[in-house]
Order: C-alpha cells, then sequence, then structure tokens
C-alpha cells in the first residue's frame, strides 16, 4: 500500500467561530470550503486540515502541525491571547500543546534531528 497524503480532521460545535479562530491562528483564510459544513487548510508539503461542524464529537480530536520554528509559533500564539502550557522536549523533538475553542488537541511540533525533518 502506498498512502500519498493524510487528511487530518477536527470536529467543531460553531464552524463559523471556528474557521475564524483557525484564520487568525494560520494568518490565512481556508483554501476551500467543499461543503457549508466544512473549511480547509492545505500545507506547504501536502497534509490537510479539516475543520468541520459535528457538535457530538466536538472536542475529541487531535493532530499535530509540524512546524520549522516552534518559538515564532509560541510568540504568535501568546499574541493571539492563546494559552500555550509547557513545552515538552525531547533529544529530537520540541513540542507545545494548545486546545481550540471547542477543546480540540492541536500539537505543534519541530523535530530537532534532520534526518526527521524530511
Amino acid at each position: 500500500m502506498k498512502i500519498e497524503n493524510v487528511l487530518a480532521s477536527v470536529a467543531v460545535r460553531d464552524l463559523a467561530a471556528a474557521t475564524k479562530w483557525y484564520e487568525r491562528v494560520f494568518q490565512r483564510p481556508a483554501d476551500s470550503t467543499p461543503m457549508p459544513e466544512v473549511a480547509e487548510w492545505k500545507f506547504t508539503r501536502g497534509g490537510w486540515l479539516q475543520v468541520y461542524r459535528l457538535p457530538e464529537r466536538a472536542g475529541g480530536c487531535s493532530c499535530t502541525f509540524a512546524v520549522d520554528d516552534l518559538d515564532h509559533v509560541v510568540t504568535h500564539l501568546e499574541n493571539l491571547g492563546v494559552e500555550t502550557g509547557e513545552e515538552m522536549k525531547s533529544e529530537r523533538i520540541r513540542v507545545i500543546m494548545i486546545k481550540d475553542p471547542a477543546g480540540n488537541s492541536l500539537a505543534f511540533a519541530q523535530t530537532l534531528e534532520r534526518s526527521m525533518a524530511r
């Protein structure tokens, strides 16, 4: 089996409010709104995040965003008033966790080894 890409998704109660929040975090509007209850963002290396309205699942999702400069992400999130919590760190990776307004868990991770960054 050859997997070519992946789509992460998070359920929210209020799509309009969530879309505005994600637009502020990502600093850009959604790349696609394929259905009235869905907003999607595409990322540089091909991954997608789909935010969709499904109140009964809201807050139970998680995903990880690979970033190249975690310090920049932390500064940006703090400027938005988003609580970033304690950084987790090992020899290979640095990670922070946040929650979106629906309670979904979002991790931002920076690899410290070049071999993992590809």
